[in-house]
């Protein structure tokens, strides 16, 4: 018994012994080779989309404005940030503000990012900026900068690249759209007359390309339909607009009204909303979404410059080593610089005859099937078609 209780004595001591020796340790793992467990709901960080053969350039967005304004500045930021949740860019952004008091900061800010060296891109738009930028530019030349929405100074610095928009690649689906609708029967509104209107800013070849390619889509989908152009000379008279807007629809009939003045156009909008016998085709953003709730109830459509897409579209060409640095860039529907709106009043009016003509005209421009004229380079097809066509 005695031997018995020395072994068991025995054994517990060899047990104690063993539980007490530390273990091994796990050779360190440098932080290199860890691996975190993956995030069920999805990586937020940028750098886990990241394709590890591009760069991820550094961008800031200068906006001559504020964000929220439904229209350009977000659409560019809207852009920016899918490129930066993608883990293509790294974005930083300024509101710089809109009143005449801040014009002084737009220019501040723009030499003090440039002085900074910190980003491969500086971002802005917009037919205010371009003097600015051009001062800031020719001081910094190491500095790259995109402009959208303007082309004042086209190759006058090597650092620069101009963004522009074919807003006739735009005019010329609004037109098919405009010429059948104005022909369909019983649509709410129309009227047995082939008439629309146009209301332009400035006789001037931009305001005159997107014309140009408004007339050739009307022309292309009904050649017996009147085109009633009128300008306005100014992109905030919004009142003279307006008056314009109700001798259209008052004198020839005109039952569709597209506003491309700036605010000036928004009196096609009022007009067409007072008379009860037309609607309005918004112009640059989806003035569905910017104009008051009543007007934008008979705003049937919007064509688009695409700010945001743009941007996407030059970050993809830079990645692919094309850079057009010097140069102008003219976006269309192709390239996604152009759109037009087709939801809601649109979905919701127009009959689906209509609908269907109209993305096989979008169809047929983005394919090259319709090569659509343009009063950039041919200002005088343009006046001549205008006369041709008027009522």
């Amino acid at each position: 018994m005695k031997k018995v209780f020395a072994l068991l004595i025995a054994l517990l001591m060899v047990i104690s012994v063993v539980a007490c020796t530390p273990s091994t340790p796990d050779p360190e793992v440098p932080e290199s080779k860890k691996t975190e467990a993956p995030d069920p709901a999805g990586s937020e960080d940028p750098a886990g989309s990241e394709d590890p053969g591009k760069k991820v350039y550094k961008v800031i967005h200068l906006i001559n404005g504020n964000l929220g304004d439904k229209s350009f500045f977000d659409s560019a930021q809207a852009g920016l940030e899918k490129l930066a949740a993608d883990g293509r860019i790294e974005l930083k952004y300024e509101e710089m503000g809109a009143a005449e008091s801040d014009h002084p900061r737009w220019q501040e800010t723009l030499n003090e990012v440039s002085e900074s060296g910190e980003y491969d891109l500086v971002v802005c738009g917009t037919y205010q900026m371009p003097d600015y930028l051009k001062d800031t530019a020719t001081a910094y030349p190491d500095q790259k900068y995109a402009i959208y929405d303007d082309t004042t100074y086209v190759g006058d610095n090597a650092n620069v690249v101009n963004i522009s928009y074919r807003q006739n690649d735009m005019g010329y689906i609004l037109g098919v759209y405009a010429a059948a609708l104005t022909t369909a029967e019983g649509v709410d509104i129309i009227n047995p007359e082939k008439t629309v209107g146009f209301i332009g800013g400035m006789d001037s070849p931009v305001i005159n390309d997107f014309l140009y390619g408004f007339l050739t889509g009307v022309k292309d989908t009904d050649p017996d339909v009147r085109v009633d152009v009128r300008y306005v000379n100014s992109y905030a008279d919004t009142a003279a607009a307006k008056e314009m807007a109700l001798s259209m629809i008052n004198d020839n009939k005109c039952d569709i009204i597209w506003g491309v003045a700036g605010l000036s156009g928004n009196g096609g909008a009022e007009a067409a909303l007072e008379s009860g016998k037309a609607w309005f085709f918004g112009v640059d953003s989806d003035q569905e979404l910017t104009l008051p709730e009543n007007q934008a109830a008979i705003t049937l459509t919007s064509g688009l410059k695409n700010v945001g897409d743009s941007l996407i579209w030059l970050i993809d060409e830079w990645d692919a080593g094309r850079t057009y640095w010097g140069e102008e860039v003219n976006l269309g529907l192709v390239e996604g610089g152009v759109g037009f709106v087709s939801d809601k009043n649109f979905k919701k009016y127009t009959p689906q005859e209509v609908q269907d003509k109209v993305m096989a005209a979008a169809e047929a421009v983005r394919n090259g099937d319709v090569e659509v004229p343009s009063a950039i380079t041919d200002n005088d097809g343009a006046i001549a078609l205008r006369e041709q066509m008027k009522p």
